[in-house]
């Protein structure tokens, strides 16, 4: 499961009419920890960022999902809201998850919140759907596996054996 990390960066921006102004923007990153999340922002700001620019906080995120599409302009936030029965007990229990998705009004928000869920075995429940302040999700980039000089991937050697 991935851990979202808010991360609020302050930075002097221009505006549409020129003036220069103090903002601070909220941006969504994967990282394993604080640390890790504080490296991802201040690389990602560094490449989009003229000048200098503060992390001031890094806080981490109760969202549990994002779900991104084309054409969105605004991240909503978005509470899914389920019922689960306990295995050991057999009691029914609440399940409140926050997700993102990215659209571009609370109506489209709605739709595609369903859209992205309808294969959940589970009925769900939309009871708040907010615009968020996130401005942009930084996700998680793997760095490729170095594979050492003489060896081979096993996918590489079992599609040998199939032919």
């Amino acid at each position: 499961m991935k851990t979202w990390f808010t991360c609020k960066v302050k930075y002097t921006k221009e505006d549409e009419q020129g003036r220069v102004k103090n903002v601070t923007e909220a941006y969504l990153t994967d990282a394993l920890s604080f640390t890790e999340a504080e490296a991802r922002i201040y690389e990602e700001m560094g490449q989009r960022v003229m000048g200098e620019f503060q992390v001031t906080s890094i806080t981490k995120s109760k969202i549990i999902d994002i779900f991104e599409y084309p054409g969105g302009d605004v991240f909503y936030q978005t509470k899914i809201v389920y019922v689960v029965a306990d295995a050991d007990s057999g009691k029914e229990k609440k399940v409140t998850n926050l997700m993102l998705v990215h659209a571009s009004d609370i109506r489209e928000a709605y739709d595609r919140i369903h859209d992205s869920l309808n294969n959940m075995l589970v009925t769900f429940s939309v009871p708040e759907i907010k615009e968020s302040p996130i401005l942009e999700v930084f996700h998680h980039v793997a760095q490729e596996e170095k594979i050492p000089e003489g060896y081979k991937p096993v996918a590489e050697l079992e599609s040998e054996e199939d032919e």
